[in-house]
């Protein structure tokens, strides 16, 4: 491993920003000490002087790389924080399966937030970092959030799967009939089944550009797979993991903090999934991304920026 220049979250660094306090400075970019291990940050716009904005990227086993293009696109009033979670990216891998817990996820937030000196912030969850940050508020129940944003959200097992054997339904019959196929003889390796998921992730996960490559990954860590297998299971399609049973809707009405839920039209968290959503909460409103699917900041950057600074605007205008 390259030598690293470590912050413990016991250092009394703080930020010269409004939202911190203002005695010494903290990198840009750094290690936090958490339960397990250390995990990376990197601050884009930290000259900026408004409430910071903290993102939890997705997986479970994924990595930031892929989504700070387009995110940090948001730093033009406020600092934008982005971290690996344990395990996976720039962060260190222990192999110990007892750390690859929802609440051990959620607490790396806590972790974060006393080494940055994040005592006010912003939080956006995409995908399954949404799955950790909504256990976050209702389990930790923090202080000092000004607002929420669930992007392209797994707020429910049972939804996410659901909406997943519909959208399958939708494909072309050939492609369907082969997922299905290989879904039942849990063939997950088969040429066949991987050509048919191809063609599900080109419609529902990156439309841009399938199998999509960004440059902001190549000196990175990869994505955790086993990470991913333990929580989730084999494919986007079968939930066998510990999250296989994993539902928050019937807490989404406890969060008081104004919500932002934003998909893409051809999201696999659906659109309709996000309305429903909305009846369940407090203050919360849904923005749909024209022409996207999935990772939104990858297919349209300029329109979920734009979407997502109106809504954090309108908040602190309140």
């Amino acid at each position: 491993m390259r030598e690293i220049n470590l912050l413990f979250f016991t250092m009394g660094i703080l930020f010269s920003t409004g939202s911190y306090s203002c005695k010494q400075e903290i990198k840009d970019e750094g290690y936090v000490l958490v339960e397990g291990g250390h995990i990376w940050y990197k601050i884009v716009g930290k000259e900026k002087k408004g409430v910071p904005l903290l993102i939890l990227h997705g997986g479970p086993g994924g990595r930031s790389c892929a989504i700070m293009p387009g995110l940090s696109l948001l730093a033009t009033d406020r600092p934008i924080i982005f971290y690996d979670q344990l395990g996976s990216g720039n962060s260190e891998r222990p192999i110990d399966t007892m750390l690859w817990k929802k609440e051990r996820f959620a607490n790396e937030i806590d972790y974060l937030r006393t080494a940055l000196k994040l005592k006010k912030l912003h939080i956006l969850g995409h995908s399954c970092g949404s799955t950790f940050l909504i256990e976050y508020l209702i389990t930790n129940k923090p202080t000092g959030i000004q607002s929420v944003i669930f992007s392209s959200p797994m707020i429910s097992t049972h939804d996410w799967i659901a909406d997943a054997k519909l959208l399958v339904s939708r494909l072309p019959a050939g492609i369907k009939d082969t997922i299905d196929k290989y879904e039942e003889l849990m063939a997950y390796s088969t040429p066949s089944y991987k050509a048919a998921t191809d063609s599900f992730y080109a419609r529902h996960l990156v439309r841009k550009q399938w199998p999509h490559h960004s440059t902001s990954c190549e000196n990175n860590g990869n994505s955790n797979d086993t990470i991913y297998n333990y929580m989730w299971g084999p494919t986007e399609f079968n939930a066998t993991g510990t999250l296989s049973n994993f539902d928050r809707t019937s807490d989404l009405d406890k969060i008081k903090e104004p919500i932002l839920f934003v998909t893409g039209e051809y999201d696999e968290a659906r659109p309709e999934t996000m309305f429903r959503y909305q009846k369940l909460s407090n203050h919360a409103v849904v923005e749909i991304i024209d022409n996207a699917a999935h990772m939104t900041m990858i297919d349209q950057p300029e329109k979920l920026a734009q979407v997502i600074n109106k809504f954090l605007k309108s908040v602190e205008r309140k």
